[in-house]
């Protein structure tokens, strides 16, 4: 019973829902649940810093469950933007319903769509890294595979990695700084990958070039059967996502920096260079992306074994009450700068 806690992560796409439905002041609910109401809940529930023992690790990789509760998130999130998009054809929503669902339709696919790929695409098996790359469409994200597989993983707490942010570095900075170059360093990771082997651009192998045309037609098939506005609106959804996904990514590495050795490259990643938390509400809710130190220790690892590592440095709130902090950036800097390792912190 208590594998069935993962459950919990579908209350975002069920509080979208909820929106749809009731319409009114509900289209609010999605971001009041996620950033007010669940926070309260980090607060109020206790922190858990327990790992498995080598038996339940065992027992959890054999459990087919823990994918299941994955996969239902494909049909769970184009169900909801799909749904959201055809009745813009029938319903005359308000300018505030409109601002509210699509916020809310773009939380649902940033926690269930692009975390949930992030997930998957970390797997060996074709069709898990194929179902991160559907659940990367509404987002208009798909370029996140590369970089963060092929960039990301390699580069994260330096200088050369988008998606750490600085030390001293606003919230705000960092959505711009991250999004355009991590997209143009996914373009350079795919044309170094075809000219190493020996590839066309107008190859198969080129990743980005059809991930770019599969984008463009969901928003084309969207205008067809929805319309011009819809297709605005699924534009809209996916930068609500996107921003949700940077916010995410600005919290993780935020000040964290790995330290150059004699030999002029970086020490290895380990488990110092990523934030922890082991708030329960944020664990079950992004699949144990909280426990993100041990994610970049062990790339390949399952979300549900996880661990904790108590030489990591430790977030003092969850990672949704944390994302709600960075949008105030005195307070943020006030609470994290000072947990940051001096020897990470720049010089002068």
């Amino acid at each position: 019973m208590k594998d069935l806690k993962y459950l919990a992560a579908y209350s975002i796409p069920l509080a979208a829902i909820i929106g749809l439905i009731f319409k009114g002041s509900w289209a609010f609910f999605t971001p009041i649940f996620a950033f007010i109401i669940i926070p309260v809940f980090e607060m109020l529930l206790p922190v858990t810093s327990e790992n498995l023992t080598p038996e339940e690790v065992s027992v959890k990789l054999k459990n087919p469950l823990f994918d299941a509760l994955l996969y239902v998130n494909l049909p769970l999130v184009y169900g909801i933007v799909g749904w959201f998009l055809w009745s813009l054809t029938w319903f005359q929503y308000t300018t505030a319903e409109l601002v509210g669902l699509t916020i809310s339709v773009g939380i649902a696919v940033g926690g269930n769509g692009i975390n949930v790929a992030h997930e998957l695409g970390h797997r060996k098996s074709r069709f898990e890294k194929t179902l991160a790359k559907i659940l990367l469409i509404p987002a208009l994200y798909m370029h996140f595979y590369i970089e963060h597989n092929y960039g990301h993983h390699l580069n994260a707490a330096t200088a050369e990695d988008p998606a750490s942010a600085r030390y001293n570095q606003t919230v705000y900075s960092f959505w711009f700084t991250s999004m355009f170059r991590q997209y143009a360093s996914a373009w350079k990771i795919q044309l170094h990958l075809l000219k190493r082997a020996n590839t066309s651009f107008f190859s198969f192998k080129n990743d980005m070039l059809y991930f770019t045309i599969i984008q463009l037609l969901y928003l084309g098939i969207v205008a067809y059967f929805f319309g011009s506005f819809a297709a605005g609106i699924a534009l809209s959804v996916g930068i609500t996502s996107a921003i949700l996904l940077e916010t995410i990514n600005y919290i993780e590495h935020y000040g964290l920096r790995r330290n150059k050795i004699p030999s002029g490259r970086y020490e290895r990643v380990s488990e110092i260079h990523s934030w922890n938390s082991n708030h329960v509400m944020g664990r079950v809710i992004l699949y144990e992306l909280t426990r993100h130190s041990d994610h970049h220790y062990k790339s390949a690892k399952k979300y549900q074994v996880l661990e904790y590592h108590d030489v990591s440095p430790q977030m003092p709130f969850g990672y949704p009450t944390s994302m709600l902090l960075s949008l105030v950036p005195p307070l943020w800097f006030a609470i994290m700068n000072k947990r940051i390792p001096v020897e990470m912190k720049p010089v002068g």
